[in-house]
């Protein structure tokens, strides 16, 4: 089994930044995709960030220029620089990651339990 820990949340003024780590531990023989989602209140999960093993991203457009995804394939860790943060930007972060553990080469999807990332003055 992997899990997943995320870090970094808090509050912080709009226009400010923040950096969010999430950290994979486990059997893990290899990740393939990480991914950042966000929840907020009262709307559906949206994808914001992806990044493969090979360091290819995808941004949602509403965070394009402001944000940053990267990974440590060393310490099988991603992170997620978040500038010019809004108010819209409010949410719980979850991490997500899709890959292969040992023994047996068996894929798997693990999330980590989310944290709390508001935007506000």
């Amino acid at each position: 089994q992997v899990q997943l820990v995320e870090s970094g949340g808090g509050l912080v003024q709009p226009g400010g930044s923040l950096r969010l780590s999430c950290a994979a531990s486990g059997s893990i023989f290899s990740i393939n995709t990480m991914n950042w989602y966000r929840q907020a209140p009262g709307k559906q999960r949206e994808l914001v960030a992806a990044i493969s093993s090979s360091g290819r991203t995808n941004y949602a457009d509403s965070v394009k220029g402001r944000f940053t995804i990267s990974r440590d394939n060393a310490k099988n860790t991603v992170y997620l620089q978040m500038n010019s943060l809004k108010p819209e930007d409010t949410a719980v972060y979850y991490c997500n990651a899709v890959g292969t553990v040992v023994p047996g080469l068996k894929v798997f999807n693990s999330w980590g339990q989310g944290t709390q990332v508001t935007v506000s003055s």
